[in-house]
């Protein structure tokens, strides 16, 4: 597999970053939308993020327009949603493809590390299904807000779906697993 901490990677305001940066630290990578049911998810990331950003922890938000036309905004106009409104001090990247021909290769890489889901993906999409909504099939990722755990040493642990709230029992386990290493 290869390494996605040297992947090139633009801040929501332009910046250049890499998950290289963010070595040492668990990482939460989450794709993220301003006008999906799940958007409220915005607010247990943030509490999540205040509650272990100076242990080490960071959440690392990836707007994508994948699923539904969800996230159809500017950097700016998606920036401002997320502090206006669920007052998100994490780090947001530039609005990317997660999923399909034309994903980035972060998330190439990390859906190549960690194929399967836990959580109650299948339960998720049949739920899209009913609503007629057209999501993905494995490995992709299933929709917006699901999220991978990286530990401190740059390996990809874990992958929840999108249904997995941010104080999900498991998620929370992994990230304290994670940050005792």
């Amino acid at each position: 597999m290869a390494d996605i901490s040297a992947i090139p990677l633009k801040r929501i305001d332009g910046a250049s970053d890499s998950l290289a940066n963010h070595k040492g630290n668990v990482l939460l990578v989450v794709n993220v939308a301003s006008k999906c049911g799940l958007t409220p998810q915005y607010e247990g990331l943030e509490a999540l993020y205040g509650k272990y950003k100076d242990k080490g922890f960071e959440v690392l938000g990836f707007p994508a327009n994948d699923f539904g036309a969800q996230e159809p905004g500017t950097h700016e106009e998606i920036a401002e949603f997320c502090k206006v409104n669920y007052g998100v001090s994490f780090p947001l990247f530039a609005k990317a493809d997660v999923t399909g021909p034309g994903k980035q290769p972060l998330y190439a890489g990390l859906i190549e590390a960690v194929p399967e889901k836990q959580g109650p993906a299948t339960e998720f999409r049949e739920r899209l299904k009913g609503f007629g909504m057209s999501p993905t099939e494995d490995p992709e990722v299933l929709w917006n807000f699901e999220k991978f755990v990286i530990g401190k040493d740059g390996d990809v642990v874990a992958r929840f779906a999108p249904g997995t709230t941010p104080d999900d029992p498991a998620l929370v386990g992994t990230i304290e697993a994670e940050l005792a290493k």
